[in-house]
């Protein structure tokens, strides 16, 4: 089984005063999403922030994009995505569910919502108490099947920077009394901080995702019967790097991160997976 995820997009509304800006944008977002859907994939996932500020002109702008093809195509959602409008509003604009999981012969999958509502001074992680049931039931239920858990903010203290002020889940959400539970291998993907990381604690694996303005690039995510095999993608093109630039310099609720790029063991890892027959 095979998935293709990207990390922070930022898809944003911008100045068309500004010249060359609406160019750049169009030329960005077309070549970038055209890479990303054109890798076969059971899944293409966004890890959040699929849009600057969550209006309805960005979400409509990139699902135009994303429609062009079709595709398997699940987002969850980013502290950005819930600026402009309400939870509610948003998911009924992209036909998306809140969290939800899927069950396959390979794995299970969750996804989690841990962005808070039109919060404009925390843009911190936070996970309530209904969804956290929810979760626990599926990390029991998954039993000794990988589990790959998708969100938009880190646990915290486990990637670069979950350890700072916002910068993860709050840390008084109590992930780990869930995420210990898990029988085998689980791995947590995640994006927020705008830096590429991979880090092990316990029998748990936790791969975070830079932003696509800052480091063209996706996560390509194989699931076979003996490991899950995680490597990066770039996209190598100077043109796509000079668009990026524009967009990033002429919009507002995105600092460029010139450090986000990490090295080859922070950006893929191999997980070997145990034979069924020696699974507990």
């Amino acid at each position: 089984m095979k998935l293709v995820l990207m990390g922070d997009l930022h898809y944003p509304a911008i100045d068309e005063t500004i010249n060359g800006l609406f160019e750049a944008r169009a030329n960005f977002y077309d070549v970038f999403i055209e890479k990303f859907l054109e890798m076969e994939a059971d899944l293409h996932i966004s890890l959040g922030d699929l849009t600057n500020f969550g209006r309805k002109s960005e979400l409509q702008g990139i699902f135009n994009v994303l429609k062009r093809k079709e595709r398997n195509f699940i987002h969850v959602l980013g502290n950005h995505d819930l600026y402009a409008q309400t939870r509610e509003d948003v998911l009924k604009m992209t036909g998306q569910k809140r969290y939800h999981s899927i069950t396959t012969d390979e794995a299970v999958f969750a996804f989690l919502d841990t962005a808070k509502e039109q919060d404009f001074e925390d843009w911190g992680g936070w996970v309530d108490e209904e969804q956290l049931q929810w979760f626990e039931n599926v990390v029991k239920e998954s039993g000794s099947k990988p589990l790959l858990v998708f969100a938009h903010h880190p646990v915290y203290n486990t990637t670069k920077r979950s350890d700072i002020d916002k910068g993860s889940i709050h840390p008084s959400v109590d992930m780990w009394r869930i995420l210990e539970q898990k029988d085998g291998v689980g791995v947590y993907f995640n994006g927020h901080t705008h830096v590429d990381s991979v880090v092990s604690q316990q029998n748990w694996t936790f791969v975070q995702t830079s932003a696509c303005l800052d480091q063209q690039a996706f996560r390509h995510v194989e699931i076979t019967e003996e490991e899950i095999i995680i490597r990066a993608i770039d996209i190598e093109n100077q043109a796509l790097a000079e668009n990026a630039a524009m967009i990033y310099d002429n919009i507002k609720h995105f600092t460029h991160s010139p450090n986000a790029r990490g090295t080859d063991e922070e950006r893929g890892c191999r997980i070997p997976l145990l034979p069924v027959g020696s699974r507990n």
